[in-house]
Protein backbone atom coordinates (compact mmCIF):
# COMPACT_ATOMS: atom_id res chain seq x y z
CA UNK A 1 0.00 0.00 0.00
CA UNK A 2 1.47 3.36 -1.12
CA UNK A 3 1.16 6.50 1.08
CA UNK A 4 0.83 10.06 -0.26
CA UNK A 5 1.01 12.84 2.09
CA UNK A 6 2.16 16.82 0.98
CA UNK A 7 5.01 18.96 2.78
CA UNK A 8 2.73 21.66 4.35
CA UNK A 9 2.56 18.23 7.24
CA UNK A 10 5.78 20.41 7.57
CA UNK A 11 7.61 16.26 8.52
CA UNK A 12 11.23 16.60 7.26
CA UNK A 13 12.59 14.62 3.70
CA UNK A 14 14.00 12.34 5.80
CA UNK A 15 10.79 10.97 7.04
CA UNK A 16 9.30 10.31 3.64
CA UNK A 17 12.78 8.92 2.33
CA UNK A 18 12.92 6.41 5.55
CA UNK A 19 9.29 5.58 5.44
CA UNK A 20 8.39 5.14 2.04
CA UNK A 21 6.25 7.79 1.63
CA UNK A 22 4.85 9.11 -1.36
CA UNK A 23 5.76 13.28 -1.31
CA UNK A 24 4.04 15.81 -3.08
CA UNK A 25 5.77 19.34 -2.93
CA UNK A 26 3.52 22.26 -3.12
CA UNK A 27 5.50 25.20 -4.59
CA UNK A 28 6.89 28.71 -3.76
CA UNK A 29 7.09 31.71 -5.75
CA UNK A 30 10.53 33.89 -4.65
CA UNK A 31 11.73 36.43 -6.37
CA UNK A 32 10.59 35.51 -9.53
CA UNK A 33 11.48 31.79 -9.15
CA UNK A 34 9.27 28.81 -8.05
CA UNK A 35 10.78 26.32 -6.02
CA UNK A 36 9.06 22.96 -4.42
CA UNK A 37 8.60 23.02 -0.99
CA UNK A 38 11.35 20.51 1.10
CA UNK A 39 13.00 19.57 -2.50
CA UNK A 40 14.59 22.84 -3.84
CA UNK A 41 14.22 25.61 -0.80
CA UNK A 42 13.93 25.24 2.94
CA UNK A 43 12.26 27.73 5.28
CA UNK A 44 15.04 29.00 6.81
CA UNK A 45 15.32 31.04 3.45
CA UNK A 46 11.86 31.51 3.26
CA UNK A 47 11.39 33.04 6.87
CA UNK A 48 14.70 35.38 6.00
CA UNK A 49 13.55 36.48 2.94
CA UNK A 50 10.19 37.53 4.80
CA UNK A 51 12.23 39.37 7.04
CA UNK A 52 13.99 41.18 4.44
CA UNK A 53 10.45 42.42 3.50
CA UNK A 54 9.76 40.19 0.77
CA UNK A 55 6.29 38.06 0.73
CA UNK A 56 6.63 35.23 -1.00
CA UNK A 57 3.75 33.13 -2.46
CA UNK A 58 2.53 29.88 -2.88
CA UNK A 59 0.57 27.20 -5.18
CA UNK A 60 -0.79 23.71 -4.88
CA UNK A 61 0.02 20.57 -6.68
CA UNK A 62 -1.00 21.03 -9.82
CA UNK A 63 -3.51 18.96 -12.28
CA UNK A 64 -0.75 16.74 -14.26
CA UNK A 65 1.56 15.41 -11.48
CA UNK A 66 -1.66 14.02 -9.82
CA UNK A 67 -3.02 12.79 -12.91
CA UNK A 68 0.75 11.03 -13.17
CA UNK A 69 1.27 9.96 -9.63
CA UNK A 70 -2.67 8.19 -9.50
CA UNK A 71 -2.10 6.26 -13.35
CA UNK A 72 1.30 5.33 -11.87
CA UNK A 73 -1.03 3.54 -8.95
CA UNK A 74 -3.36 2.56 -10.87
CA UNK A 75 -0.64 0.80 -13.38
CA UNK A 76 1.07 -0.77 -10.00
CA UNK A 77 -2.05 -2.50 -8.99
CA UNK A 78 -1.29 -1.29 -5.26
CA UNK A 79 -4.11 0.60 -3.36
CA UNK A 80 -2.95 4.13 -1.89
CA UNK A 81 -3.96 6.59 0.16
CA UNK A 82 -3.40 10.07 -0.02
CA UNK A 83 -4.07 12.56 3.34
CA UNK A 84 -4.32 15.83 2.45
CA UNK A 85 -3.76 19.13 3.60
CA UNK A 86 -6.86 20.74 4.81
CA UNK A 87 -8.84 21.90 1.46
CA UNK A 88 -9.91 24.97 3.33
CA UNK A 89 -6.25 26.56 3.37
CA UNK A 90 -4.81 24.85 -0.11
CA UNK A 91 -6.61 23.33 -3.30
CA UNK A 92 -4.82 20.18 -3.23
CA UNK A 93 -7.07 18.06 -1.77
CA UNK A 94 -9.99 19.10 -4.71
CA UNK A 95 -7.18 18.60 -7.34
CA UNK A 96 -6.44 15.18 -5.91
CA UNK A 97 -10.26 14.30 -6.31
CA UNK A 98 -10.28 16.11 -10.01
CA UNK A 99 -7.00 13.49 -10.66
CA UNK A 100 -8.53 10.72 -9.62
CA UNK A 101 -12.12 11.21 -11.20
CA UNK A 102 -10.06 11.57 -14.56
CA UNK A 103 -8.03 8.46 -13.96
CA UNK A 104 -10.70 6.30 -12.91
CA UNK A 105 -12.64 6.53 -15.94
CA UNK A 106 -10.04 4.37 -17.74
CA UNK A 107 -9.22 2.56 -14.51
CA UNK A 108 -12.27 1.71 -12.60
CA UNK A 109 -10.58 -0.76 -10.30
CA UNK A 110 -8.21 2.06 -8.75
CA UNK A 111 -8.38 1.51 -5.30
CA UNK A 112 -7.21 5.69 -3.62
CA UNK A 113 -8.99 6.74 -0.85
CA UNK A 114 -8.34 10.39 -0.44
CA UNK A 115 -9.00 12.13 2.79
CA UNK A 116 -9.26 15.95 3.71
CA UNK A 117 -7.69 16.33 6.75
CA UNK A 118 -8.77 19.21 7.43
CA UNK A 119 -5.54 19.96 8.94
CA UNK A 120 -2.10 22.20 8.30
CA UNK A 121 1.48 21.32 9.78
CA UNK A 122 2.34 18.99 12.41
CA UNK A 123 -1.69 18.56 13.38
CA UNK A 124 -1.52 17.31 9.45
CA UNK A 125 1.70 15.36 9.82
CA UNK A 126 0.82 13.74 13.22
CA UNK A 127 -2.08 12.07 10.85
CA UNK A 128 0.75 11.12 8.57
CA UNK A 129 3.05 9.65 10.75
CA UNK A 130 0.22 7.52 12.59
CA UNK A 131 -0.80 6.04 8.74
CA UNK A 132 2.42 4.42 8.83
CA UNK A 133 2.59 3.03 11.94
CA UNK A 134 -0.90 1.38 11.03
CA UNK A 135 0.64 0.37 8.09
CA UNK A 136 3.48 -1.34 9.42
CA UNK A 137 1.10 -3.07 11.70
CA UNK A 138 -0.80 -4.52 8.47
CA UNK A 139 -3.66 -2.80 8.60
CA UNK A 140 -5.71 -2.61 5.33
CA UNK A 141 -6.16 0.35 3.35
CA UNK A 142 -9.79 0.94 4.49
CA UNK A 143 -8.95 0.28 8.25
CA UNK A 144 -6.49 3.06 7.98
CA UNK A 145 -8.82 5.73 6.34
CA UNK A 146 -11.18 4.97 9.24
CA UNK A 147 -8.47 5.56 12.14
CA UNK A 148 -6.71 8.65 10.09
CA UNK A 149 -10.39 10.09 9.42
CA UNK A 150 -11.35 10.03 13.67
CA UNK A 151 -7.71 11.03 14.47
CA UNK A 152 -8.38 13.73 11.95
CA UNK A 153 -11.17 14.87 13.90
CA UNK A 154 -10.27 15.03 17.14
CA UNK A 155 -7.12 17.15 16.57
CA UNK A 156 -6.60 20.26 17.77
CA UNK A 157 -4.72 23.39 16.60
CA UNK A 158 -3.64 26.39 18.51
CA UNK A 159 -0.90 28.96 17.45
CA UNK A 160 0.28 32.40 17.88
CA UNK A 161 1.86 34.42 15.17
CA UNK A 162 4.33 37.39 15.07
CA UNK A 163 2.36 39.14 12.81
CA UNK A 164 -0.80 38.69 11.82
CA UNK A 165 -0.18 40.92 8.72
CA UNK A 166 1.17 37.95 7.52
CA UNK A 167 -1.79 36.12 7.48
CA UNK A 168 -3.84 38.32 5.91
CA UNK A 169 -1.96 39.39 3.04
CA UNK A 170 -2.14 35.43 2.34
CA UNK A 171 -6.11 35.61 3.07
CA UNK A 172 -6.09 33.10 5.51
CA UNK A 173 -7.66 35.35 8.30
CA UNK A 174 -9.55 38.59 7.30
CA UNK A 175 -7.78 42.31 7.47
CA UNK A 176 -9.78 43.30 10.08
CA UNK A 177 -8.89 39.97 12.02
CA UNK A 178 -5.03 40.84 11.54
CA UNK A 179 -5.89 44.45 13.51
CA UNK A 180 -5.57 43.51 17.02
CA UNK A 181 -2.38 41.29 16.14
CA UNK A 182 -0.24 45.09 15.20
CA UNK A 183 -0.87 46.84 18.80
CA UNK A 184 2.05 47.07 21.11
CA UNK A 185 3.06 43.46 22.67
CA UNK A 186 -0.43 41.80 21.81
CA UNK A 187 0.14 38.55 20.56
CA UNK A 188 -2.64 36.83 18.78
CA UNK A 189 -3.96 33.25 19.79
CA UNK A 190 -5.66 30.99 17.06
CA UNK A 191 -6.58 27.87 16.29
CA UNK A 192 -8.20 25.50 13.64
CA UNK A 193 -11.94 25.26 13.37
CA UNK A 194 -13.41 23.55 10.19
CA UNK A 195 -10.07 23.60 8.46
CA UNK A 196 -10.26 27.43 8.74
CA UNK A 197 -7.80 29.50 10.85
CA UNK A 198 -9.55 31.47 13.20
CA UNK A 199 -8.36 33.86 15.57
CA UNK A 200 -9.91 33.26 19.15
CA UNK A 201 -8.23 35.27 22.05
CA UNK A 202 -5.63 38.01 22.19
CA UNK A 203 -2.68 38.40 25.18
CA UNK A 204 -0.19 40.93 26.05
CA UNK A 205 3.12 39.04 25.77
CA UNK A 206 4.43 36.06 24.32
CA UNK A 207 4.69 34.11 28.52
CA UNK A 208 0.94 34.91 28.84
CA UNK A 209 -0.35 33.48 25.03
CA UNK A 210 1.73 30.26 25.91
CA UNK A 211 0.72 29.63 29.65
CA UNK A 212 -2.63 30.43 27.95
CA UNK A 213 -2.26 27.90 25.16
CA UNK A 214 -1.02 25.26 27.69
CA UNK A 215 -4.82 25.82 29.40
CA UNK A 216 -6.83 25.11 26.50
CA UNK A 217 -4.88 22.05 26.14
CA UNK A 218 -5.99 20.76 29.57
CA UNK A 219 -9.28 21.89 28.86
CA UNK A 220 -9.07 20.53 25.39
CA UNK A 221 -6.98 17.57 25.63
CA UNK A 222 -7.94 14.11 26.18
CA UNK A 223 -5.33 11.45 27.83
CA UNK A 224 -2.54 14.31 27.55
CA UNK A 225 -0.40 11.61 29.48
CA UNK A 226 -0.79 8.75 26.72
CA UNK A 227 -0.33 11.34 23.62
CA UNK A 228 2.54 12.40 21.14
CA UNK A 229 2.34 15.99 21.08
CA UNK A 230 4.00 17.84 18.69
CA UNK A 231 5.22 21.98 18.06
CA UNK A 232 5.87 23.35 15.05
CA UNK A 233 8.17 26.31 15.12
CA UNK A 234 8.89 29.68 12.31
CA UNK A 235 12.56 29.50 12.72
CA UNK A 236 12.71 29.81 16.62
CA UNK A 237 13.43 26.46 18.41
CA UNK A 238 14.83 28.47 21.54
CA UNK A 239 11.32 29.57 22.15
CA UNK A 240 9.66 26.45 20.57
CA UNK A 241 12.25 24.23 23.63
CA UNK A 242 10.96 27.03 26.32
CA UNK A 243 7.38 26.30 25.17
CA UNK A 244 8.10 22.55 25.69
CA UNK A 245 9.92 23.25 29.11
CA UNK A 246 6.38 25.50 30.19
CA UNK A 247 4.14 22.07 29.23
CA UNK A 248 6.26 19.47 30.22
CA UNK A 249 5.93 21.47 34.11
CA UNK A 250 2.35 21.04 33.87
CA UNK A 251 1.65 17.81 31.93
CA UNK A 252 3.69 15.00 30.99
CA UNK A 253 2.80 13.97 27.54
CA UNK A 254 3.95 10.54 25.98
CA UNK A 255 6.10 12.57 23.99
CA UNK A 256 6.80 15.79 22.43
CA UNK A 257 8.04 16.49 19.24
CA UNK A 258 9.33 19.61 17.44
CA UNK A 259 9.63 20.35 13.75
CA UNK A 260 10.61 23.62 11.79
CA UNK A 261 7.00 24.87 9.99
CA UNK A 262 7.61 24.01 6.40
CA UNK A 263 8.26 26.55 3.30
CA UNK A 264 4.58 27.19 2.47
CA UNK A 265 2.68 27.46 6.01
CA UNK A 266 5.68 29.67 6.92
CA UNK A 267 4.71 31.86 3.69
CA UNK A 268 1.88 33.02 5.44
CA UNK A 269 2.14 32.38 9.33
CA UNK A 270 5.70 34.28 8.94
CA UNK A 271 8.67 34.29 11.38
CA UNK A 272 8.22 34.11 15.12
CA UNK A 273 5.04 30.75 14.61
CA UNK A 274 4.37 28.73 17.62
CA UNK A 275 2.00 26.26 16.98
CA UNK A 276 0.31 23.09 19.15
CA UNK A 277 -0.72 20.11 18.05
CA UNK A 278 -2.73 17.35 20.26
CA UNK A 279 -6.19 15.30 20.34
CA UNK A 280 -8.93 16.01 22.24
CA UNK A 281 -9.86 12.60 21.70
CA UNK A 282 -8.06 9.48 22.23
CA UNK A 283 -9.34 6.67 19.80
CA UNK A 284 -9.27 3.17 21.75
CA UNK A 285 -10.11 0.85 18.41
Amino acid sequence: MKIFADSACDLPISFFEENEVELFPLSVLLNGNEYEDIVEINSKEIFDAIRKGQQPKTSQVSLDTMIKTWKDLAASGEDGIYIAFSSQLSGTYQTAVMASDQVKEGNPSMNLVLIDSRCASLGYGLLVKEAVRLRKEGLDVREIERKIRAMASHMEHLFTVEDLDYLAKGGRVSKASAFFGGLLNIKPLLHVEGGKLVPIEKHRGRKKVFRRMIEIMEERGSNLEEQTIAISHGDDLATANEFKAMIEEVIQPKAIEIHQIGSVIGSHAGPGTIALFFLNKVSST
